[in-house]
Order: structure tokens, then C-alpha cells, then sequence
């Protein structure tokens, strides 16, 4: 039995390198036993899968990120740079989350959705549409972002706020 460490205080746990199939044919990251990840999923080499983690359909999880906990990748999403999908968070549709951006807790980021940058989204929070949360932003609790929404900069986006339309948040604006 091969094992590896994710380096999440579970220790070695048991592990495969994903074989990605098709035009993108090559070894792929490292996927815990645990976690669900299709065969038509691209893993990049250094990308990595634990947890209770499942990514679907013709999702691609590479570079450094990190899919785990109960975190749902699928449709045509990409997560890649150094991004972390956790908890019970879902990522969908033509979504990207990319460069060190997190989103977690029961977050979704969905449709044509991007976060990217330093940016978190988490909580019960919602982004969805075209909307863009990147550099610093955070959006969180209940707040839902939608259309061709942009929350940038040190922006805060929280309690059942909602940005949408062709909406802009930047600087240190916090909208609640």
C-alpha cells in the first residue's frame, strides 16, 4: 500500500498519484484513498487531493493548490497557483480559483466566477455570475456576489450584503 503525507496532521495516510488520461495524458498529483476524483479530472503534478475531497467531470486542480475536508470540484472549474478549496465548500460550473485564494467553510464560487489574488471567500457566501473577487478582498458570511460584480483591493463583502450587476467594491470599502 503506497501512503503520503499531506502534511494536514493526519500523518501518511494511503495515497495514489492521479493518472490523468487524455490530451493531457501524464502522472498526476498526489490523491488521498479517501477522496473521489474522476478519471476525466486533470491533477497536476504537484497539486494535491485529500480528505473527503471530490472533484468531478473536466475539473483541473494543478500547479500547487490544495482540494480537501468535504471540498466539491467539478464541471469545467479550475482551481490552480497555490489556491486551497477546504471544508465543505463547492466550486462549479466554468469557475477559477487561482494564485493564493481561499474559499471555504460552505462558500460556493460558481458559473463564470473568479477568485483570485489573496482573496477569501468563506462562510455561507455566494459568487456566482461573472463576478470577480481578487487581490485582498474577502467575502463572507451570507454576502453573495453576483453578474459582472468586482470586489478588489482590501474590500470586505459581509453579513447578507449583496454586489451585483456590474457593480465595483475597492480600496478599504466594507459593505455589511
Amino acid at each position: 500500500m503506497t501512503t503520503y503525507d499531506f502534511k494536514d496532521g493526519a500523518g501518511p495516510v494511503p495515497a495514489h498519484r492521479h493518472s490523468n488520461v487524455g490530451a493531457a495524458r501524464s502522472r498526476g498529483g498526489w490523491v488521498a484513498d479517501s477522496a473521489r476524483v474522476a478519471a476525466s479530472v486533470f491533477v497536476g503534478p504537484k497539486a494535491k487531493i485529500y480528505g473527503n475531497a471530490e472533484v468531478h467531470d473536466n475539473a483541473w486542480v494543478h500547479e500547487n493548490a490544495r482540494v480537501f475536508d468535504n471540498a466539491k470540484v467539478s464541471g469545467n472549474a479550475r482551481v490552480f497557483g497555490n489556491a486551497v478549496v477546504s471544508g465543505n465548500a463547492k466550486v462549479s460550473g466554468d469557475a477559477d480559483v487561482s494564485g493564493n485564494a481561499v474559499v471555504n467553510d460552505a462558500a460556493s464560487v460558481s458559473d463564470n466566477a473568479k477568485v483570485s489574488g489573496y482573496a477569501k471567500v468563506s462562510g455561507d457566501a455566494k459568487v456566482s455570475g461573472y463576478a470577480w473577487v481578487f487581490v485582498n478582498a474577502r467575502v463572507f458570511d451570507n454576502a453573495k456576489v453576483s453578474g459582472n460584480a468586482r470586489v478588489f483591493g482590501n474590500a470586505v463583502v459581509s453579513g447578507n450584503a449583496v454586489v451585483n450587476d456590474a457593480a465595483s467594491v475597492s480600496g478599504n470599502t466594507t459593505i455589511n
